[in-house]
């Protein structure tokens, strides 16, 4: 096997891969049912008995209010009986919901089908699971390997979901919901490997001490905001985009993946240079608030275009750039202000104001929609969004600092304060914070000056980043 010449493993085990590939599909199969009802559920709602458009709005993001209330706990609990009892119990959960959904005729029931397809919340247990199944130098592997099944899951349901409509109707998008999580239970029952302990990692879990700090940290709030806000436009969009394409540029809802399939496909590659310049060349701020800047314009401009086909398509390629790039830049710059041991809380938040966005914004969308039409649903959006760009302008400049943990054995609590100035004096280390308890230190590093050298002489077991 290949090694670094820090002594520690460059490539992922066989387990380590298999535990990857295969959380990545349950996240990818469960995410996935969620995003194929976001382009076509506007106009299925509208035949529903009893429907309003703030219960069609609601129907769509309510499943955003019992994730958002329920992923920490399930988290919590994961840690007294195990991650993969939770996550049986999420994905049955899901499962109920979407089969209730399914069933349904009146708004009501797919409202309450949808809130339990939310309440199986197991994404901060997933991700337990992964961090006790990897080493901590792969960790950020499989996270970046999770967050790229979200993504391609948004991508294909877009895509999917108008294509599945024309042909099983929306009814049998919730049933093959149901089927999907069937298969994803299956998938952490074959293929996720059974880790032998459960232990706390302070960079991916959240830790309930830690909650004041992260609260307090003007930074971190600047982007639970900014998450919370882009879910919000999102989502409200959602719920009058199929009404713009197919009432204002007649185009018919099963010919819409027609225009979802190369906007996609486009602002994807569009997008990428930018996230490698914010990231290689650090210019994570300007590209940060750029996109802001564009989201903004791009709702002003579907309020003020004559709404042909055209123009659409062409706000819808803007946005979805944006969009993207921020959907990639926001975790990393909430790695970036994050204290070492704080991460795994920092992220918590960070998911919760992103499910609340999600709720938030399928219900003020249907609000808006009701009581002043398309142009209400875009001006409000346009707002909120330049809010935030008031709110990231004033964000400080991330420093380009990476975590690492470094194994320190069995250690005298009393000598905690005297090793973090120790390590805090090695070239390239930026913080350290160790705790005794887990025989750790959590290091914010400089890789390009890093001494690892050094590092290794105070960990009896292989340094880990």
């Amino acid at each position: 096997m290949r090694r670094k010449a820090s002594g520690f493993d460059d490539t992922m085990s066989p387990q380590e891969k298999r535990t990857a590939y295969s959380l990545a599909g349950i996240y990818m199969v469960r995410m996935l049912g969620l995003f194929m009802i976001l382009p076509v559920f506007t106009l299925y709602g509208s035949e529903l008995t009893g429907h309003t458009p703030f219960l069609i709005g609601l129907a769509i993001g309510i499943y955003g209010l019992t994730q958002a209330i329920l992923q920490i706990p399930f988290g919590m609990l994961s840690d007294r009986i195990g991650r993969k009892p939770v996550i049986y119990l999420g994905l049955v959960i899901f499962v109920i919901g979407s089969a209730v959904a399914g069933f349904s005729h009146s708004i009501y029931g797919v409202i309450l089908g949808r809130a339990l397809q939310g309440a199986g919340a197991i994404s901060s247990t997933i991700m337990a699971l992964a961090a006790d199944l990897v080493r901590d130098e792969h960790r950020t592997k499989i996270m970046g390997t999770i967050g790229l099944s979200i993504g391609f899951a948004f991508s294909l349901g877009i895509i999917g979901g108008p294509v599945l409509n024309q042909w099983i109707g929306v009814a049998g998008i919730f049933w093959l919901t149901a089927v999907l999580g069937l298969f994803a239970i299956v998938i952490a029952a074959v293929l996720v490997p059974t880790p032998a302990r459960h232990v706390l990692h302070r960079d991916t879990e959240v830790v309930m001490d830690s909650f004041a700090e992260v609260l307090r940290n003007g930074e971190l709030l600047r982007l639970d905001f900014g998450i919370f806000t882009m879910q919000f436009i999102l989502t409200a969009n959602f719920v009058i985009l199929p009404i713009v394409l197919t009432k204002m540029t007649g185009l018919a809802s099963n010919e819409q993946w027609a225009v979802y399939l190369p906007v996609m496909l486009i602002a994807f590659i569009i997008m990428l240079p930018f996230v490698i310049i914010a990231e290689k060349r650090r210019k994570m701020k300007p590209i940060f608030t750029a996109s802001i800047g564009i989201l903004v314009l791009c709702e002003l401009m579907y309020l003020f275009s004559d709404h042909s086909l055209a123009e659409i398509i062409a706000v819808m390629l803007f946005f979805f750039v944006a969009f993207n790039t921020l959907e990639a830049t926001l975790p990393s710059l909430v790695a970036k202000f994050s204290p070492p041991t704080r991460k795994g809380t920092a992220m918590g938040v960070y998911s919760t104001s992103q499910f609340f966005g999600i709720f938030l914004g399928g219900a003020a969308g249907g609000a808006a929609y009701a009581h002043w039409g398309v142009d209400g649903v875009f001006l409000m959006s346009a707002g909120l969004a330049a809010i935030w760009l008031l709110f990231a302008s004033s964000m400080r400049n991330p420093r380009y600092l990476s975590t690492y943990v470094l194994h320190l054995g069995e250690l005298p609590t009393d000598q905690a304060n005297g090793l973090e100035s120790e390590l805090t004096r090695i070239s390239g280390v930026a913080e350290a914070q160790v705790v005794p308890e887990e025989g750790v230190a959590y290091l914010r590093v400089d890789r390009a000056a890093l001494d690892e050298q050094a590092l290794k002489k105070f960990s009896p077991a292989p340094a880990s980043a």
